[in-house]
């Protein structure tokens, strides 16, 4: 007799979809190796150590973004001084150039005046100093050409200076700056480290889906808070606003995922 061996179907997880929310996810939060009671004091905890690191950011002030900015601000800077500095390049063909022509135009002339020598046709003659005078119009406008670029030169260079005094001035905030944050990060790296550590820790517990969630939350509110305590015994903790009699009765169970209409956040009991 033939025996049938049954196979236990694989689950299938549903592609993670980015606009999906905590709402969507209420379907199936429950469906872990571990409680909902248990994984709501995951977040929790998750949030708080999210909280210390951010607060360990704070220390830090603006001084991310001022070093960023200067660093940007003197990039810009030295990319206008690379642009004149070609163009002064480039004044300095044109000057060459024109130089060679003055040569040029010089022997046409020499040529000329020695042909007029053996002239005796007057009608020869004035052709040639036609030519002549022509010719030194073209040496007329490459001298012109000459001085016009050694203009541009000069005020390409005044520029430059300009630009380099400032970089000067620019370049000893930046490392003051970045001494400043190096020393605030030295003084925090063992313990941000720590945080860092801790909150991996939580964050491992948690299923993809879950922690996407919560970063996508994370991002979209001001204070960076996705889970959060209940306010006063009948408000959310995030925005304030009141919680209905039966939400409150689910969130003290905690037996349930509890998300805030109005502001899209994780509501737990603290406790």
């Amino acid at each position: 007799m033939a025996t049938t061996k049954t196979t236990k179907a694989k689950k299938v997880a549903t592609p993670i979809d980015e606009r999906e929310t905590f709402v969507s996810l209420q379907k199936t939060f429950a469906d872990s190796d571990i409680s909902v009671e248990e994984k709501l004091g995951i977040l929790y905890n998750l949030q708080q150590a999210d909280n210390d690191i951010d607060s360990l950011v704070q220390l830090r002030g603006e001084l991310p973004a001022e070093v960023e900015k200067l660093e940007s601000e003197i990039a810009g800077f030295k990319a206008k001084v690379q642009r004149l500095q070609e163009a002064i390049s480039l004044e300095k063909t044109i000057i060459e150039e024109n130089k060679q022509q003055i040569v040029e135009t010089d022997a046409e002339i020499e040529k000329y005046r020695s042909q007029l020598e053996g002239i005796s046709n007057s009608r020869e003659y004035d052709s040639i100093n036609k030519e002549i005078e022509n010719t030194g119009y073209l040496r007329q406008i490459a001298i012109k050409h000459i001085d016009e670029a050694n203009g541009r030169i000069r005020e390409h260079e005044a520029s430059i200076e300009a630009l380099q005094d400032r970089l000067s001035i620019l370049d000893e905030d930046l490392k003051a700056k970045q001494q400043e944050l190096e020393e605030i990060v030295s003084s925090t790296s063992d313990e941000e480290k720590a945080l860092a550590e801790r909150r991996e820790s939580f964050a491992s517990k948690l299923d993809e889906r879950t922690i996407s969630a919560y970063e996508r939350i994370r991002a979209s509110v001001h204070n960076h808070l996705a889970v959060v305590p209940v306010y006063h015994e009948d408000s959310c903790g995030g925005c304030f606003n009141t919680i209905t009699p039966q939400r409150l009765v689910d969130i003290a169970s905690g037996k349930k995922l509890v998300i805030c209409e109005h502001c899209g956040r994780i509501i737990v009991n603290k406790d």
